[in-house]
């Protein structure tokens, strides 16, 4: 389905572009934040904090229950701007990560990582649901990949912000000011976004037949904490790998995901869904497989590349929505599928912690091998994909 959200024909032509610049901007901006917030956060709760595995896996699963709760915040807010949604959960990401510059306790830790994950959830389908509005018929994998590569750059412009500033001899503790900074830049990117962009649709959309959609986001959540939560524990944890290198890791992965998304994006358009998804799953096997059983540095920060690189792919995840859901049901059903990806991803880092603590670390990975096995067989239902005809002129 190539249909767009209805604006109004007056608001299509040149704010469509300009609003796709701002949008481009405010993922940048979120990007940014992100890279300083992942870069130092395994070095920060190790160096700085003290956790555990366990307190690690219990700490991922708190931060990552507010993509349950907004779910719900996104049913409420429907019908209302979605750049003025996207700004005020921007400077909610800002305030709860600025904040990390004074924490000394693990339980503050948890307390503002829910304050900043909160907002930076109810952030999350909103690019895609914007991105879905303002693209061109036939286009649309072509402009979710635009901004992804933004959110890319920013990522980069982050990373290398954290570098210079480790060289100079700041410490962790300031650079999450930087990083509030950052998020509140892109709130104020938000405003500059048409604010006609919204959903009209119902408030809340749970459709059997969007089942496999909702199947598909829940195993990607339960694979996505392999790496958010235990790839770089690893790395610190396990072979006492220090910030610059986990910097620089996420550095080549950002460099990478910039080149790529674009060409991802048009290869979805041009392919489909289903095959780049089983790509997708059939290489995270071989990556988590290699997390559990080779013990070479080098080749783990290879993987840790890859794992990063390949999420690129997951796109096609959004680009199926905009082929099986009304326009009017994007937002909606988008934000089901955050909500079903974090069902999966309160559960998942628990059930590694304590893999982790009793069994040891390979059996966390091996989990994760076996949920993208899971994903394989469900991403080959996937109906094939029919290239949408060019726009026309």
């Amino acid at each position: 389905m190539t249909t767009q959200p209805s604006l109004d024909p007056a608001a299509v032509s040149l704010p469509r572009r300009r609003s796709l610049i701002f949008l481009g901007a405010a993922v940048a901006c979120v990007g940014a934040t992100m890279a300083f917030q992942m870069g130092l956060n395994t070095n920060f709760l190790v160096e700085e904090i003290g956790v555990s595995g366990f307190e690690q896996g219990l700490l991922e699963s708190v931060r990552e229950s507010c993509g349950v709760v907004a779910f719900g915040v996104l049913a409420i807010l429907a019908g209302f701007a979605e750049p003025l949604v996207g700004a005020a959960m921007l400077l909610l990401l800002a305030a709860g990560l600025a904040a990390y510059a004074g924490v000394h306790s693990y339980w503050v830790v948890v307390l503002l990582s829910v304050v900043w994950s909160q907002g930076l959830h109810v952030w999350m389908p909103l690019p895609q649901s914007m991105t879905l509005a303002l693209a061109e018929p036939g286009r649309t994998g072509h402009r979710l990949g635009q901004i992804g590569a933004a959110g890319s750059a920013g990522w980069g412009l982050g990373l290398g912000a954290a570098l210079l500033l480790g060289y100079l001899g700041v410490s962790m503790r300031p650079m999450y000011l930087v990083a509030g900074g950052a998020a509140a830049l892109g709130a104020v990117a938000c405003l500059g976004i048409n604010r006609q962009v919204k959903t009209p649709g119902p408030r809340l959309v749970f459709s059997r037949r969007y089942r496999l959609y909702y199947l598909l986001c829940f195993l990607e959540g339960w694979r996505k904490q392999i790496f958010i939560c235990f790839a770089g524990f690893l790395l610190v944890k396990i072979y006492g790998v220090k910030l610059p290198v986990i910097l620089g890791l996420f550095a080549v992965v950002q460099v990478i995901s910039f080149f790529a998304a674009p060409r991802v994006g048009r290869l979805i358009d041009r392919l489909g869904e289903r095959r780049i998804l089983v790509v997708y799953f059939a290489t995270l096997i071989a990556v988590f497989l290699g997390y559990a059983l080779i013990p070479n540095l080098y080749v783990l920060y290879a993987l840790f590349v890859v794992d990063g690189v390949v999420w690129t792919l997951a796109m096609a995840l959004t680009t199926y929505v905009n082929r099986i859901a009304p326009p009017s049901e994007h937002t909606p059903t988008l934000s089901m599928g955050v909500a079903m990806n974090h069902v999966a991803a309160v559960t998942m880092p628990l059930a590694g912690g304590l893999l982790w603590t009793h069994l040891g670390y390979q059996w966390t990975f091996a989990l994760g091998a076996f949920a993208a096995a899971i994903s394989i067989a469900v991403a080959l239902r996937v109906p094939k994909h029919q290239r949408a005809a060019p726009a026309v002129p």
